[in-house]
């Protein structure tokens, strides 16, 4: 049987990130992709130059319209935009018309563009005891638990408290990505005092539920092409969750092949900024 999943995310017509980066992590993985747009944004592996949303109105009727038909299994929701559109996308979280969510609270881009409103942000946290799991990464944790960006955690151990708060705002499932802390401490290797400085090779993610806290570590891949990484991961784990048995099982096995897209993202010589990472590699090299 064919496991459909959905993306309810904004357009990226560079190909790296948002529904596009969805659409080929699914298919990547397996699963049928279709897709609800929230927003169009000009961007390139360079920034963003503008952003259009979709009147809240039709991104309503297009999740009305498609899950009627279609037997949708996971969501995946991504950029929002506008407080409008999240608070209509948190309507259909909250009267159950989108089956099992990843929530990944975009609020800003690889390249530093702001991809989510201000007073959006207060229609998000709403969200969180609505959805099945959030992913979001440390600045975006940060401002969901409503501290100072400077706040965001800066050791295994912060993000240990942080996941557990989350989880306090009613997040049933934490995954708190640690990317931005790897990125940190490689230019500050100087800050030996925190445990952080034992990170290693390694990239250590967060995964808080009800049984409790678990460090999810993957080689750290040191290239710039980024792009699009966070919207591939919880994409990947939409697309894995309803064929294993477990959420952790499919976070895991998400990372492990997002590392690997990771690694071959150098093939791809995408753009002039940093480049998206490569959904296509197994298939690539592993015929």
């Amino acid at each position: 049987m064919t496991t459909i999943v959905l993306t309810v995310a904004g357009s990226d017509p560079s190909g790296g990130a948002g529904i596009q980066a969805d659409l080929k992590t699914f298919a990547a993985l397996g699963a049928y992709g279709c897709a609800v747009l929230t927003s169009l944004t000009a961007q390139s592996t360079q920034g963003v130059t503008g952003v259009l949303p979709v009147p809240a109105a039709f991104v309503r009727e297009q999740v009305e319209t498609l899950v009627a038909d279609l037997d949708v299994a996971a969501t995946k929701i991504g950029m929002l935009g506008t407080a409008e559109v999240a608070r209509t996308v948190g309507d259909l979280c909250r009267s159950g018309s989108l089956p099992r969510v990843v929530l990944d609270p975009v609020m800003v881009s690889t390249a530093g563009s702001r991809l989510l409103d201000e007073d959006a942000i207060e229609e998000v946290r709403s969200m969180l005891p609505h959805v099945a799991a959030i992913t979001p990464n440390l600045p975006e944790a940060a401002v969901l638990l409503g501290l100072d960006p400077e706040a965001q955690a800066g050791d295994v151990a912060t993000m240990r408290d942080q996941a557990l708060a989350l989880r306090g705002l009613g997040a049933e499932r934490v995954l708190l990505k640690g990317g931005h802390l790897g990125a940190e401490q490689a230019h500050g290797a100087a800050d030996l005092d925190s445990d952080a400085a034992d990170l290693g090779g390694d990239a250590v993610d967060v995964w808080a539920d009800a049984d409790g806290l678990t460090e999810l570590r993957t080689p750290r891949v040191d290239t710039p092409h980024t792009h699009g990484t966070g919207c591939t991961l919880s994409s990947a784990i939409t697309a894995l969750v309803p064929v294993r048995d477990t959420w952790i099982e499919a976070v895991t096995d998400a990372k492990d092949w997002l590392t690997g897209a990771l690694e071959h993202g150098r093939d791809l010589a995408i753009g002039h900024g940093p480049g998206p990472v490569h959904h296509a590699w197994r298939q690539h090299h592993h015929p």
